[in-house]
């Protein structure tokens, strides 16, 4: 691992690091000396990005996992702890958008997928990495959240509460770790160029939106041993 950078010699973990805004905050981990253990469901797309962080002089592990399967979630935990020892940094990034419908037409599935990726599987991650996360020096837990979970807005019932409640979940949390070393906020990217935004508003020209690389300072900001901030839900930029 990198003697250099914000983030040196730490270890971090992203969920939904094959694209997009995972993606991006992987690569600024790993350029910051951190070493990336990279969680998605598509092992060619986290070759990929370990692909360009290696590249880029960095290191990765490579995690391909379904964050629906609990079960999967604690044995890479047990896997984690049992090669590193602890965990430093926590990124609860992957999600799904769901259905953009009235809330009395979206399909039972769908409303189920979106309550276990967005939110279950964020509680599994909690529950299987506070015991790696407390024995870091400085654990930091970073939950990616939406401007939907606030705003009520009509068609995106699905999505809006599986982060309102990932948002309530995570600022809980966050009051159970005050006499810790552990530090859990969530991040609000805001606007930003990705595969799930372009589903939501396919019309856009995404070539007009932020990049991910864009919202990646306020990760940092948050994953440092230096940060105190505690249970916010703090915006990028």
């Amino acid at each position: 691992m990198s003697g250099s950078g914000r983030l040196a010699g730490r270890i971090a973990l992203i969920t939904g690091a094959s694209r997009g805004v995972g993606a991006a905050v992987a690569k600024r981990f790993a350029a910051e000396g951190a070493h990336v253990i990279l969680v998605a469901r598509s092992q060619g797309g986290l070759e990929e990005v370990d692909d360009a962080i290696r590249a880029a002089g960095g290191t990765a592990t490579l995690s391909p996992l379904d964050l629906r399967d609990g079960d999967k979630i604690d044995q890479m935990a047990f896997a984690v702890g049992g090669r590193f020892g602890h965990l430093d940094i926590l990124v609860g990034n992957a999600a799904v958008l769901g259905e953009l419908a009235p809330a009395g037409h979206i399909d039972p599935k769908v409303w189920a997928e979106a309550i276990e990726v967005n939110l279950t599987a964020n509680w599994r991650l909690i529950r299987g990495f506070d015991p790696l996360l407390r024995r870091s020096d400085a654990g930091r837990a970073i939950f990616v959240t939406s401007g939907g979970a606030r705003e009520g807005a009509a068609y995106w019932s699905a999505y809006a509460a599986s982060k309102a409640a990932l948002e309530t979940l995570v600022q809980c949390y966050a009051a159970e770790l005050r006499k810790t070393n552990v530090r859990a906020n969530l991040l609000d990217p805001g606007i930003v160029g990705t595969r799930l935004r372009a589903r939501a508003f396919p019309g856009e020209n995404p070539a007009t939106l932020p990049a991910p690389d864009a919202v990646t300072d306020t990760f940092v900001d948050l994953a440092e041993p230096s940060c105190l901030r505690q249970g916010e839900v703090v915006r990028a930029g």
